[in-house]
């Protein structure tokens, strides 16, 4: 049994979709139907009317739908009163942040930041987009790391959070050189040759911010997803590898853009857009926990 099984199950049982609850959830469909399954295999019981849409809880998953929301709010207050007697570690800070920003972002942040407020105690809980947002509303972390562009807004009540601007971030396409230094794949594709596209999952952050670069793009993109992760690194690997295409944050890429081991792959300012990388933190008067250290590094943040 995983906890996230119940969680999947909670919000199928709000929205009545499996697809509406895989996009909440951010992972694909047919990852979260077989989520489904492994709850329903573990309780020994079908959980979910199939055969209706929308779709609906069985007599048994109403049943299951209370006790997996009394569990998950008990595993909660556990959990915050754990954190409520936790002494030791008060100058270590948690960061949750997602996977891209974990590996490209955060550790050149943090070294930046020593000149001005000094060596930072970190504690890294990289995760995807929608379980680092979970971490904090949950109490699960000091602060949260994450990418903002306006049509992809992240669900953080403003009333209750705040953030701080850290930057900003370019996603565009990539692909490795030929031998005469141009691109091997090059948007946006011809009728007889389309461009294959290595693609991050479906319901993905990023792949929902892939679609808005397509949709804004002067001309249609002619392309053939042929591979897809949730990971950024795993498409730099493909492409790197010459599959296919890969839209990236340029961050991710600096050393193999330098190195002329990836280039860019379409006209100049075209197929590309700009995020926002932001933090976000509990507001002190509502914050169920605070640590000095975490304030300190937010007042820093702010006064710069």
């Amino acid at each position: 049994m995983e906890t996230k099984w119940l969680e999947d199950f909670v919000s199928l049982a709000e929205t009545r979709s499996f697809s509406r609850s895989a996009q909440l959830r951010h992972v694909t469909q047919p990852a979260f139907s077989r989520r489904i399954q492994s709850l329903e295999a573990w309780a020994g019981v079908d959980l979910v009317d199939r055969s209706s849409y929308p779709t609906r809880l069985t007599p048994a998953g109403e049943t299951f739908h209370t006790q997996a929301l009394e569990i998950l709010g008990a595993l909660q207050a556990t959990r915050n009163m754990m954190r409520s007697h936790q002494a030791a570690g008060q100058d270590m800070i948690d960061f949750a942040v997602p996977h891209t920003l974990a590996f490209t972002f955060f550790p050149h942040w943090l070294m930046d930041l020593r000149p001005g407020f000094g060596a930072i105690k970190s504690r890294l809980i990289a995760l995807n987009v929608h379980d680092a947002v979970m971490r904090l509303t949950e109490g699960g972390c000091d602060l949260l790391i994450a990418y903002h562009h306006p049509t992809q807004p992240l669900q953080l009540p403003p009333e209750r959070y705040e953030m701080l601007s850290l930057g900003s971030e370019t996603l565009a396409p990539y692909a490795r050189p030929s031998a005469e230094g141009q691109p091997e794949f090059r948007l946006p594709g011809t009728p007889g040759r389309r461009v294959p596209l290595l693609s991050y999952a479906s319901g993905a952050y990023m792949a929902r911010l892939v679609e808005v670069i397509l949709k804004q793009a002067p001309e249609p993109a002619l392309l053939d997803a042929i591979y897809e992760t949730d990971m950024a690194e795993g498409l730099k690997a493909m492409a790197l590898e010459g599959h296919g295409l890969a839209f990236l944050p340029v961050s991710s890429v600096r050393k193999e853009l330098k190195s002329r081991r990836l280039v860019h792959a379409a006209p100049g300012g075209e197929y590309e857009l700009t995020m926002e990388v932001r933090i976000y933190r509990e507001r002190p008067e509502s914050a169920r926990h605070a640590k000095p250290m975490a304030q300190s590094l937010w007042d820093f943040l702010a006064a710069r």
